[in-house]
C-alpha cells in the first residue's frame, strides 16, 4: 500500500510555507519543497524561499540544493525529492510536500519515470543541429511518421516539445506517448491528501502580490540579481529567467527604471498566479481552504487538521 503524504498547494503568495511549517509540527513531520526555482542558492529573496525564521526548526528538504548555473528537468528533481522522501519515511516521520510547480508534485506523487534522453546528449545535438540548418519542416514530417499521435497533439511551433518527442524515440525506438501510457498505468508511488490554499476573490490575492513584491525589493531583490551576476552567472541562465529576476537585469541594463521593473514583476507574478490555479483547478483530490480578506492561520490549521483526520492522519 502506498504512503500517505500530506500536500499543500496554491498559486504564488497564498500561504503555503506557513501551512506547511503548522503541519509538519503538528504531525512530527518534515518538508519537502516543490517549487523549481527556490532549488537554487543564493536565490532567496526573489523566490521566496523559507527562511530559518520561517522553517520555525522544521526539517525543509530540496531548497537551496542547485547551483543557478545548473537546469533542472522534472526528472532530476523527481530522483531527489523522491530520495528525500523515502528518507523521512524511514524514519517514521511525516512527509508535508509544500510547492506551486504543479508538473514537479504530480510527477513525484506518480512515481512516474521519465523516457530517456537529455538536454545536452548527443542525440539532442543532432536534432538541433538539424533545426538550425533545415527548420522545423523536416523534423515535423518525421514526428508524423514515427509518431503521429504526438504529432496530433503537439503544434508545428512548439519546437521543445517536437525535439524530445524525436530523441526519445531516435534513441529508444519507442514513441514518447507509448511511454508515456505505459507509466500513467502503474501505482501511484505515494497517496496524496491535498491541501490548497486561495484567495475567494482575486482582488485579494493581486494586492497581497502586489505587497510581496514591494517587500522582495526592500528585501534587496536588486542586490541579489547583482550578487548571481558577479558570481558569474551566465544571463541566459534558467535562473536568471525566474520572474523577479529577469525584470531587474533590464534595471541593471539601464533599459527600464526600477519603478518599471516592479511593476512588471507584479504582473507577471498575478499572471503567473492565475496560471498556477488553471493548472491545480483541473485535480479534483484538491481540498480547498478560501481565505477572506486576510490570511487567517489558525482557521487553516483547524480546517486542514480536519481534513487529515478524515483520512487519517491525525
Amino acid at each position: 500500500m502506498a504512503e500517505k503524504v500530506v500536500c499543500v498547494v496554491g498559486p504564488t503568495a497564498c500561504g503555503k510555507t506557513k501551512l506547511g511549517v503548522e503541519l509538519a509540527k503538528a504531525l512530527n513531520g518534515e518538508v519537502v519543497s516543490v517549487d523549481s526555482m527556490q532549488i537554487y542558492r543564493g536565490m532567496t529573496i526573489g523566490t521566496a524561499a523559507p527562511t530559518p525564521e520561517e522553517m520555525d526548526g522544521v526539517p525543509h528538504h530540496m531548497v537551496a540544493v542547485a547551483d543557478p548555473e545548473e537546469q533542472w528537468s522534472v526528472a532530476r528533481y523527481t530522483q531527489a525529492a523522491t530520495a528525500c522522501v523515502e528518507d523521512i519515511l524511514a524514519r517514521g516521520r511525516r512527509v508535508v510536500l509544500v510547492g506551486g510547480t504543479g508538473l514537479w508534485l504530480d510527477a513525484l506523487i506518480s512515481g512516474r519515470t521519465f523516457a530517456p534522453g537529455q538536454s545536452g546528449g548527443e542525440i539532442r545535438r543532432e536534432l538541433e543541429q538539424q533545426f538550425e540548418k533545415e527548420g522545423i519542416q523536416g523534423l515535423w514530417a518525421e514526428l508524423e511518421q514515427v509518431d503521429p499521435e504526438s504529432a496530433g497533439k503537439l503544434h508545428r511551433a512548439d519546437t521543445k516539445r517536437i525535439l524530445r518527442a524525436l530523441e526519445v524515440y531516435r534513441e529508444t525506438g519507442k514513441t514518447i506517448s507509448a511511454h508515456n501510457a505505459e507509466t500513467e498505468a502503474l501505482p501511484r508511488r505515494y497517496d496524496p491528501v491535498k491541501i490548497g490554499l486561495a484567495f475567494r476573490d482575486r482582488e485579494d490575492m493581486k494586492a497581497l502580490i502586489d505587497r510581496r513584491v514591494d517587500k522582495m525589493v526592500e528585501e534587496g531583490l536588486l542586490e541579489e540579481v547583482q550578487a548571481l551576476l558577479r558570481r558569474g552567472l551566465p544571463r541566459t541562465a534558467t535562473a536568471l529567467q525566474a520572474i523577479g529576476y529577469k525584470e531587474f537585469l533590464g534595471v541593471l541594463d539601464g533599459t527600464v527604471t526600477q519603478d518599471q521593473a516592479i511593476e512588471e514583476v507584479k504582473l507577471r507574478s498575478r499572471q503567473y498566479a492565475k496560471r498556477q490555479l488553471t493548472w491545480l483547478r483541473r485535480d479534483k483530490e484538491i481540498h480547498w481552504i478560501y481565505w477572506e480578506k486576510e490570511r487567517d492561520f489558525d482557521r487553516a490549521l483547524r480546517l486542514s487538521t480536519e481534513i487529515l483526520r478524515a483520512h487519517g492522519l491525525c
